[in-house]
C-alpha cells in the first residue's frame, strides 16, 4: 500500500494543480480572465474527491466569487482551494481581476490577472514508512507566491483562450517528496503550465442545446493533459453529457437548474488508467449561484 500511495503522489505531483471534470462550470480556475464575463454575480463551490478506495488519493474542494463592477469591463473574482494527496494540504488563495474590450456587437476579448498563494504543509506522521528516512524526519510548512495570466475571447455561442496559471517557477519539493518518489529533485520543481480552453454551443432546436468543450494542460516535462466534453441543455433547466481524459478516465456529467438562480451538478469519473485496479471512481459535485439569472438577458452560452 505504501507503494501504491508513492505512485499516487508522483502522478499527483506531476500533474501539480487541481483537475476538475466539471472544468467547463468552473472557467476562472484555469482561465482568470474569466472573470465577470457572465455580466453578474456567481458563487461556485465545487468538491472532487478522487480515486474512491486509494488512501492518500486527492480530495480537493474550492470555492470561488466573480462579478463584474457595473459596464467599466472589469470583472473581479476570488478563488478558495484546499487540495489534499496523503499527508500533503495544499490553500490556495488567489485574487482575479480582468478587463474585457468589446471588439465587435458580440464579441468580447478579456485579459486576466491572478495574484495569491497558497501554503503548503505536509505532516509525515499522517503515514506510515517502512524505514524512517531522512525526508520523513521534518514536517513542511511553506508559502509560495502566484501569479497568472490569461486571455479569453467570447461570443453569444462560443468561446476560447489561453492561460498560464503560475509564471513563478520554486522548488519548494526538492528535499522532500522528489526524493522519496524517485530518488532526485527533478519532479519537485513548480513548472510552467499553459492551459487551453475551447467551446461551442449549437442550437439543434428551440429545446434543445448543444455544447463541446475541451481543455489542454501543457507542462514541460510531462505528458499533454488533454479533456474533452459533451454536454447537452434541455429547456434551459436540465444538462447531461460525457467526457474524456486523455489516458485517464471517461466521465458522466448530469446538472439542474434547480432556480433561477442555482445550479447543481454531478460528475464521476470511471478511471481508464492502470489506476482502475484500486479505486471505484472520482465524484464531483458543484452548486452554482448566479445573482438575478432571471433578469439578465438570456444566452444559448451556458458558459
Amino acid at each position: 500500500m505504501f507503494m501504491l500511495f508513492l505512485s499516487v503522489y508522483e502522478l499527483s505531483f506531476s500533474q501539480q494543480d487541481p483537475q476538475y471534470t466539471q472544468y467547463m462550470y468552473n472557467t476562472m480556475s484555469v482561465n482568470p480572465a474569466y472573470a465577470g464575463s457572465n455580466g453578474h454575480t456567481i458563487i461556485t463551490a465545487l468538491a472532487r474527491t478522487q480515486w474512491v478506495g486509494i488512501q492518500g488519493a486527492p480530495d480537493t474542494q474550492t470555492l470561488s466569487y466573480d462579478t463584474t463592477i457595473g459596464y467599466s469591463g472589469v470583472g473581479l473574482g476570488v478563488n478558495l482551494t484546499n487540495d489534499q494527496i496523503g499527508p500533503s494540504q495544499e490553500i490556495y488563495l488567489d485574487a482575479n481581476v480582468s478587463y474585457t474590450v468589446r471588439l465587435s456587437e458580440e464579441g468580447n476579448l478579456s485579459f486576466g490577472l491572478k495574484l495569491g498563494g497558497r501554503h503548503l504543509a505536509i505532516d509525515w506522521s499522517k503515514g506510515t514508512a517502512r524505514q524512517q528516512e531522512r525526508p520523513f524526519s521534518q514536517n513542511v510548512s511553506e508559502f509560495l507566491p502566484t501569479i497568472g495570466a490569461g486571455i479569453y475571447y467570447h461570443k453569444s455561442n462560443w468561446y476560447a483562450g489561453i492561460a498560464v496559471p503560475n509564471i513563478l517557477r520554486t522548488d519548494h519539493y526538492d528535499d522532500t517528496i522528489a526524493t522519496i518518489a524517485n530518488g532526485d529533485g527533478d519532479i519537485a520543481e513548480e513548472r510552467l503550465h499553459f492551459f487551453g480552453i475551447a467551446g461551442y454551443v449549437f442550437d439543434l432546436n428551440a429545446n434543445l442545446k448543444f455544447k463541446p468543450a475541451t481543455l489542454v494542460k501543457v507542462v514541460n516535462g510531462a505528458p499533454l493533459s488533454l479533456d474533452i466534453s459533451a454536454n447537452f441543455l434541455f429547456n434551459e433547466k436540465v444538462t447531461g453529457g460525457v467526457a474524456w481524459r486523455w489516458d485517464d478516465s471517461i466521465s458522466a456529467l448530469l446538472g439542474l437548474q434547480a432556480t433561477d438562480n442555482l445550479h447543481i451538478g454531478f460528475a464521476y469519473d470511471l478511471t481508464t488508467s492502470n489506476y482502475s485496479n484500486f479505486n471505484s471512481g472520482t465524484y464531483e459535485l458543484m452548486v452554482k449561484w448566479e445573482a438575478s439569472r432571471g433578469q439578465v438577458m438570456k444566452s444559448p452560452r451556458f458558459f
